[in-house]
């Protein structure tokens, strides 16, 4: 399948980032395989292959109250431009929450009714919802089904190191970036719903001014660093975008996409690097296990510092709990660390 046809059905299984590596023991809890197949299967099944019940028909395809515009998005980041762009003409529900891992996310039962009632669908694509490309392609059979990457240029994009013809999908890292998706974001809202379509750009505009101040904010910060400090060692391999944005050299334990284990001589490497550069601090995610990235710590001697916000927002309350303070968050958090005096 081509990166364009993928962008808009993912492939129903996204590759494991670490290739052929050794792999540490699973973590508990992991499905066994093909149970997410299976799960995805008979929610589909379930969406458009039964009888709908009175509440699904009442909600599929509705308008909410007061004639808002049912927005259902896969990651908050996504969730977050959509109520900033759709404003008091939205209603938007994020599928995952604080600290969810996309790459490894399935629907539950409880993901129907949302899913009957959103009359517009946003994901981000370049298969980062990897386990929900059976679902999409399903959902547009009935409604709209978007995916925001859509329209970033191929040139912009990061290519996976390990595979052939994909690319990276942690696009929001690099503001710049973030911009083309809040245009795509506004241009489906505009199309459904052109009664707003001037609220729509209004907000829009507004919003892309806020982000350029936030990508200045971001290379003031990173500047604070000399070349050398620039050195981003995290959990998995979702700052790339961001290193290549703001000056920093990238690594991370885990490949792109969480769905296998840490590499053993990826943790060895990482020591090396870490002893050789005198690397001061390491970040852990807080959407991706903490076992790799202790072991590094612990044998390299760094500082673990504060957990960095990767694939998913922030609590509501918290500094990261929008797009921005998330970003914010993690270039504060980053410089200040790398920055600090042994």
């Amino acid at each position: 399948m081509d990166e364009t046809a993928a962008n808009h059905v993912p492939a129903r299984r996204g590759p494991a980032g670490a290739g052929n590596r050794h792999k540490l023991p699973p973590r508990a809890g992991r499905f066994a395989p093909g149970a997410g197949l299976c799960l995805a299967g008979c929610l589909v099944a379930v969406l458009v292959g039964c009888q709908p019940t009175v509440e699904q028909n009442a909600l599929a395809g509705k308008p909410a109250a007061g004639g808002r515009v049912r927005v259902l998005a896969t990651t908050g980041m996504i969730a977050d431009v959509a109520r900033i762009v759709g404003g008091e003409d939205v209603e938007v529900v994020a599928l995952m929450g604080p600290g969810v891992d996309p790459h490894l996310y399935q629907p539950v039962a409880r993901d129907q009714a949302r899913l009957s009632a959103a009359q517009l669908v946003l994901y981000n694509g370049l298969h980062l919802e990897g386990k929900m490309g059976d679902l999409f392609e399903s959902l547009a059979k009935s409604r709209r089904v978007v995916a925001v990457s859509r329209d970033i240029s191929q040139d912009r994009l990061l290519k996976w190191a390990d595979s052939a013809g994909m690319h990276d999908p942690h696009i929001w890292f690099d503001v710049k970036l973030w911009q083309e998706v809040v245009r795509t974001i506004t241009g489906a809202l505009a199309e459904l719903d052109p009664t707003h379509v001037v609220a729509y750009e209004k907000r829009a505009r507004d919003y892309l001014a806020e982000l350029d101040r936030l990508d200045a904010y971001c290379h003031k910060r990173a500047g604070e660093l000399e070349p050398a400090q620039r050195v981003l060692i995290t959990s998995h391999d979702a700052f790339h975008y961001f290193g290549r944005a703001y000056g920093f050299e990238v690594v991370g334990i885990q490949g792109i996409s969480t769905d296998s284990e840490a590499g053993l001589k990826a943790v060895t490497d990482a020591v090396d690097l870490i002893q050789a550069r005198r690397v001061r601090a390491i970040f852990p995610e807080s959407s991706v296990s903490r076992a790799a990235i202790e072991r590094v710590a612990l044998d390299s001697g760094a500082v673990l510092g504060p957990e960095l916000y990767s694939d998913a927002l922030g609590s509501p309350d918290s500094s990261a709990g929008n797009y921005v303070g998330m970003i914010k968050t993690n270039i504060d958090q980053i410089v200040d660390a790398l920055r600090r005096q042994p």
